[in-house]
């Protein structure tokens, strides 16, 4: 079954730390862009994360400096740590793939897209 599974959700106190998985099956993520989105209640879906196939990552700024995402190739996953989480972070976190060069955007045509993972940020 090709799909992603992401991981790694849950509470945390603000200030705090999470490291969210988005791991593949039936297919390897080598040739993919992947991107990590939120979402949360009444709010746009907003792209936090994205990295190339060649490992260039980009952030936007309501998370630079905050989030790091990257690849682990032999375990066909890819990881978004998030450190000094903030009220306003909380939101369902979802990762998505799309083949090619580049970033992978919140309207790209995604090729493959998890099902998310929750992230709540209260003390």
């Amino acid at each position: 079954q090709l799909q992603l599974v992401e991981s790694g959700g849950g509470l945390v106190q603000p200030g705090g730390s999470l490291r969210l998985s988005c791991a593949a099956s039936g297919f390897t993520l080598d040739y993919y862009a992947i991107g990590w989105f939120r979402q949360a209640p009444g709010r746009e879906r907003e792209g936090v994360a994205s990295i190339s196939i060649s490992n260039n990552a980009y952030y936007p700024d309501s998370v630079k400096g905050r989030f790091t995402i990257s690849r682990d190739n032999a375990k066909n996953t890819v990881y978004l740590q998030m450190n000094s989480l903030k009220p306003e972070d909380t939101a369902v976190y979802y990762c998505a793939a799309m083949k090619g060069p580049g970033y992978v955007s919140v309207d790209d045509p995604y090729d493959y897209r998890g099902q998310g993972t929750q992230v709540t940020i209260s003390s």
